[in-house]
């Protein structure tokens, strides 16, 4: 049942990687977000070394957002100019974490850097997901922004049209935004949808029926990008380990989405919050607490 992985120069339980990987897989396609903010901290905790868990999630989320993106062209409901200037964004933002990514690494304070990440991250977004769900499902709560009202955000210099989307808004704001989920994509290992989706609804006022396919669009650039990046700088992409997240994940979307269609959005969005604020907990846990081991010998070839 093991497997040797040759970038992590460790041996692992294939079957164990598989059924992780579904399970969050299951959990990204009930709740409709990319599971990576998840599935980077549960491989760390199964002793996949940190660097190479981002890396590799990386290019995991990358392949499997392609066949999302397919299918939502094929709706119309991509704005392909839009997610362009995200992806500049992206690309100067992957570059940018990549860089300070190898930096943490070469002095080997990447798994404290990851971990900070994570926790703040997941703490954050987590209990605000729990919140706003619970508090929808006690009194009815609905959204106060509507996503269709404009705001000093688009009075900014440099505009721009977006037919599909039918916005007219500066650039700067997409810019902005693409910049900092291709930040987080590579030091966290994630596709950002979590914070792109409502950052286009809410912050850029774009439409519904185009901001996932968009949001997806934008992922699968950066994340190519940051894949090849991490492979040729910090060579930490285990190209194994890739093609068991991938064949895990992809079955377990198809059975969570099927699982989510028949729950409220409200019920989702609580499973979802639970999830990461769990795992922002655990990671916060791991970082105060003595290891049980201080110090690891490694033996040099």
């Amino acid at each position: 049942m093991t497997v040797y992985l040759p970038i992590a120069e460790m041996p692992v339980n294939w079957l164990l990687i598989v059924m992780t990987s579904g399970v969050v897989g299951f959990l990204s396609g009930m709740v409709g977000v990319g599971g990576g903010f998840v599935l980077t901290p549960i491989l760390i905790f199964l002793g996949i070394p940190p660097p190479v868990a981002v890396a590799t999630q990386a290019s995991q989320i990358c392949a499997s957002s392609v066949s999302g993106l397919l299918a939502h062209a094929r709706r119309n409901g991509v704005d392909w100019r839009l997610g362009l200037v995200l992806a500049i964004g992206g690309v100067l933002g992957g570059w940018i974490g990549v860089n300070l990514f190898e930096k943490a690494l070469e002095g080997g304070q990447i798994d404290l850097l990851i971990a900070l990440f994570y926790i703040v991250f997941c703490s954050l977004i987590g209990g605000l997901t729990l919140w706003e769900s619970l508090r929808a499902l006690t009194r009815g709560a609905q959204p106060s922004l509507r996503p269709r009202e404009r705001t000093w955000l688009h009075r900014l210099p440099f505009p721009m049209k977006f037919e599909t989307s039918g916005l007219e808004i500066s650039i700067i704001p997409p810019l902005v935004i693409g910049m900092v989920v291709g930040i987080l994509a590579a030091i966290m290992g994630i596709g950002g949808a979590f914070i792109l989706t409502p950052a286009l609804i809410y912050l850029l006022r774009a439409p519904t029926k185009v901001v996932i396919g968009t949001s997806l669009f934008q992922v699968v650039i950066v994340t190519a990008l940051v894949t090849l990046l991490q492979a040729v700088d910090t060579q930490t992409v285990d190209l194994v380990l890739a093609g068991l997240l991938i064949a895990g994940g992809v079955v377990g979307a198809q059975f969570g989405a099927r699982v989510g269609a028949g729950m409220r959005a409200e019920e989702l969005r609580a499973v979802l919050g639970i999830v990461v604020l769990a795992t922002g907990i655990k990671l916060f846990f791991d970082l105060i607490v003595a290891p049980t081991e201080v110090f690891t010998l490694r033996v040099m070839p």
